[in-house]
């Protein structure tokens, strides 16, 4: 097959959406380094994917569960949390227990108050009426120092 077209898909799969969704992750999947069913032929990776749909040769309910899958990245485990336990696990980094820290003792991040961690000593006082008039004076003095230069 030379060239493939929608009609020719439609027939594999009836719903135009769900074959473009197909399509899309099995072209994906092509350019994550997947071996190819169907010779190339200087064609782009959302071609040969339709060519291989139209030619029944990619499993669709795999390929059904690969996207939802990607689509459904919530989980109850938190895969940061997970890595960083393999990685202490392997290289043996000390954990909270084997340093006699309870979890409880922990701060919890709700309680720390970031607007105090960042403030600095002159954020605390508001300024007076003699720095604003100071500030008011210095501009008046660049306004004339560059009027009169031009």
């Amino acid at each position: 097959m030379a060239r493939v077209t929608v009609e020719d898909c439609i027939q594999i799969v009836n719903n135009r959406f769900e074959l473009v969704l197909l399509a899309a992750q099995r072209a994906r999947d092509i350019s994550a380094g997947q071996l190819l069913l169907v010779d190339r032929d200087n064609d782009k990776n959302p071609v040969v994917a339709l060519r291989e749909i139209a030619d029944q040769l990619v499993d669709l309910d795999e390929l059904k569960t690969h996207i939802v899958r990607g689509v459904n990245r919530h989980s109850d485990i938190n895969p940061e949390d997970a890595a960083l336990a393999a990685m202490q696990a392997q290289d043996g980094w000390p954990t909270l227990e084997s340093l006699g820290i309870a979890a409880e003792e922990l701060p919890n991040i709700e309680e720390v108050n970031f607007d105090d961690a960042n403030k600095t000593e002159s954020d605390d006082s508001e300024p007076t009426d003699e720095d604003i008039m100071m500030e008011a004076s210095d501009l008046d003095t660049d306004l004339d120092d560059s009027s009169a230069s031009a």
